[in-house]
């Protein structure tokens, strides 16, 4: 039986809270979109499915939760500084960014062009990059900030055929590392989700079941299971904790 998408919060840990979540109109994005909504946040979902994010978005308001879409393309500056206007002119505050926008396409470094390599670090790092870069003044405006970076097993470990996708995913760790020290002393926290196989649309062209054989409990994870692991990381309850990675993996890495 698999977990329930939205499972009801212990308390409002994130009542009135200001999240940003990229990549949120469908897969993990969603998932987080609800689970941060159902523990009391005010969920701003930004993509560039403008159909599914607008659908995600009235599921839950129809919910009773506040949700908002916004297009955002996360390789683009201008588009970046356009949600920020609009962040700030309704809220004038961020407390939370889920930096969860991610593409890939599985090709041997052989064969992979140097389009494909731009293309999948502009959306996977540098789309990071310019959220943090650009959503630091509302960050800071904000209460008890958090950031979480969607990282993934296959940037610390590697994989066969996933090269662009796996150096935009270390890099990620990296810039989790650099701006946890950079924005610690105003109080904001930067962490890293490190997730293992997971069903979402993103993965459906994987093989085999992709990394379900190496992964010691024999599944993949339920989006919700990532879901509550970024309420954890951007709650009170994780307050010490910045800097590092949670790693969400089903024992992949333990092997």
């Amino acid at each position: 039986m698999s977990p329930n998408p939205i499972a009801e919060p212990i308390r409002l840990r994130l009542a009135d809270r200001v999240a940003l979540i990229t990549g949120g109109s469908r897969g993990q994005g969603a998932a987080h979109a609800f689970r941060l909504a159902s523990e009391g946040a005010i969920v701003v979902l930004a993509d560039v499915l403008d159909e599914d994010g607008e659908r995600t978005a009235e599921e839950l308001r129809s919910k009773g939760f506040d949700a908002t879409y916004v297009h955002l393309d996360v390789s683009s500056p201008e588009d970046w500084q356009q949600v920020y206007e609009q962040v700030d002119s309704r809220f004038g505050r961020l407390d939370i960014l889920v930096n969860n926008a991610g593409i890939v396409k599985v090709t041997e470094i052989a064969e992979e062009s140097l389009e494909t390599w731009n293309k999948i670090l502009a959306v996977n790092l540098t789309g990071a990059f310019l959220g943090l870069k650009t959503m630091i003044p509302l960050l800071k405006a904000g209460r008890r900030g958090a950031v979480v970076n969607t990282s993934s097993i296959f940037g610390p470990s590697g994989a066969v055929g996933y090269g662009s996708y796996a150096a935009s995913k270390a890099g990620l760790l990296g810039l989790t590392r650099t701006a946890a020290l950079e924005l610690a002393p105003f109080g904001i926290r930067v962490n890293a989700l490190v997730p293992g196989g997971v069903s979402t649309p993103i993965n459906a062209q994987e093989a085999d079941g992709g990394v379900v054989p190496e992964t010691p409990l024999r599944r993949r994870a339920e989006a919700s299971e990532l879901a509550a692991s970024v309420a954890y990381l951007v709650s009170d309850d994780s307050s010490f904790v910045t800097g590092t990675e949670l790693v969400v993996d089903g024992g992949f890495s333990a092997r």
